[in-house]
């Protein structure tokens, strides 16, 4: 297996569970690109139907549940306002735009409010919602939903989606992956792949070391995420017909914005939509553009440009107006989209396509596209190409088994909150609130038998602590600073640049770094 991201991670998953023996290399950190850089969200895509990806729609919608009631710790319900007004707009070259347009021509592009509301019924419908409450027309009069919005807009419909913890998603399947019997090599890199008759002969170098092992396997997985092509031409050296298409998206963090915990979905003059989401409880996330990023090669940035047009965004809704001095934090990731020849980055399809190249020996499947939200039936859908290749696979058994830490019912995070604050007195609520929400049932085994918080070893910087460090290096494959403040966590945000040079150092330091 090729690739560290949600796609490799989630088919190890499911290949190791099944008895398959499993090996992943990633070149750098777990979630090190796209799966650590989303909008945060498990969700069907609502704009999505507007380019009539019903089936892809329905998949990810019937996913939310599954997904939540795997992982209640990282993942959790939100719901989403969309204000309305009457100059929203398709935009131009979408499926429905063109239908309306010309069964409708006098509505010059703008999205009615009976579709919005249309596309919002069979939102509620298509996947089989039993947990996540249902569409309902919202008045921002007086609301606490309204408070923070332009006067102009009265009138909103609220639904219902997902928020999860995108890296820590990715690292959770890797640990699932490996207590089933895969091996994890993080910071390995794949210099080269070879077919030698029935088999793959792979060589890997650990880019600490430089130490180089040959590895043999039965069949390779191509799950390289934007590095997918290089690999089928510069590693496998295969050819292919097929392609990716890179699309880079970006947001930008604020100071919190508002005091309610709801979503904002905004629609553009250009057709676009954007979230505002509450983030990391003192702050809020907005994105993403839709930009093509042409080499992979090249690190994701939000340009100046990508942030200027999310603030303008922003400021077409909000009271308070925003500048590029409230941003305290830009990311940016680059999605690997399956190149269906569509007009604009924003057209490109969101779903997956996967290849199984079984000529001149032995097999291997290359992962174009996916999105988080899918990434489980991507596994799955990944194993029936696998399957019949090897002998006595076993069947699905994802689908309802928790996920590390996350074995507890979908709503009883406050109550394990209370519970641990009882049991550790030292903890104050907004430091409960995080360990659970980043390890679940497994905060206890963190915090083991300490008394107070000097039990924990060194204070890194806000309630980072000597212990959880290592439980993170130990248990959860963290070599540096910046793996443990902007993957396994999101502390980058509140440790200062000393504070983190400091954590650096120290793991710098230990034994096995």
């Amino acid at each position: 297996m090729i690739g560290g991201g949600i796609n490799g991670c989630g088919i190890a998953r499911d290949a190791a569970g099944r008895g398959l023996s499993v090996a992943l290399a990633e070149m750098n950190d777990l979630a090190s690109a796209t799966s650590s850089a989303s909008t945060k969200l498990f969700h069907g895509g609502l704009r999505y139907l507007e380019y009539f990806e019903i089936a892809l729609v329905r998949h990810a919608l019937g996913e939310r549940e599954t997904l939540l009631k795997a992982m209640p710790h990282i993942s959790w319900p939100m719901r989403f306002v969309l204000p309305y007004h009457k100059d929203m707009r398709f935009e131009a070259d979408t499926p429905a735009s063109k239908i309306l347009n010309f069964a409708m021509p006098w509505t010059k592009g703008r999205r009615p409010a009976w579709l919005i509301r249309f596309g919002l019924f069979l939102y509620d419908h298509l996947g089989g919602r039993k947990i996540l409450p249902a569409t309902r027309t919202l008045s921002l009069n007086g609301t606490p939903e309204g408070v923070p919005l332009q006067p102009q807009f009265s009138k909103a419909f609220e639904y219902s989606d997902c928020w999860v913890e995108d890296a820590r998603l990715v690292v959770l399947n890797a640990r699932d992956a490996e207590a089933r019997g895969a091996k994890i090599l993080t910071r390995t890199k794949v210099i080269s792949a070879a077919r030698k008759g029935d088999l793959w002969e792979i060589t890997t170098e650990d880019t600490g070391t430089g130490l180089q092992q040959v590895h043999q396997a039965k069949m390779l997985i191509n799950a390289g995420g934007p590095w997918v092509g290089d690999i089928i031409q510069s590693k496998v050296r295969i050819n292919s017909r097929e392609g990716v298409r890179l699309v880079r998206g970006s947001h930008i963090v604020t100071k919190r914005l508002y005091d309610h915990d709801k979503c904002y979905f905004f629609q553009g003059g250009d057709g676009r939509i954007i979230f505002a989401i509450p983030y990391e409880t003192d702050f809020t996330l907005i994105g993403t553009t839709d930009m093509d990023h042409p080499d992979p090669s090249v690190r994701p940035e939000c340009t100046p440009e990508e942030r200027d047009y999310l603030i303008n965004f922003a400021n077409g809704y909000f009271q308070q107006e925003l500048s590029a001095d409230d941003v305290v934090w830009t990311y940016s990731g680059v999605r690997p989209l399956y190149d269906d020849g569509a007009s604009s980055a924003a057209a490109a399809t969101r779903d997956y396509t996967l290849k199984v190249d079984a000529n001149g020996g032995a097999p291997i499947l290359n992962i174009f596209g996916g999105k988080i939200t899918t990434y489980r039936k991507l596994a799955e859908d990944a194993m029936e190409k696998i399957a019949p290749f090897f002998e006595d696979t076993a069947d699905h058994w994802t689908a309802g088994v928790a996920l590390p830490g996350g074995d507890f019912p979908v709503g009883d995070v406050q109550k394990l909150i209370g519970t641990l604050m009882s049991d550790y007195p030292f903890l104050d609520r907004a430091w409960a609130t995080r360990l659970i929400r980043a390890y679940g049932t497994e905060a206890r085994q963190i915090l083991g038998d300490a008394r107070a918080a000097t039990d924990l070893g060194e204070i890194f910087g806000y309630n980072l602590t000597e212990t959880e460090v290592r439980w993170l290096m130990q248990r959860e494959y963290a070599k540096t600073a910046d793996d443990v403040l902007w993957r396994r966590s999101k502390l980058g945000l509140r440790l200062s640049k000393v504070e983190a040079a400091t954590l650096d150092r120290w793991m710098q330091t230990q034994p096995g770094s």
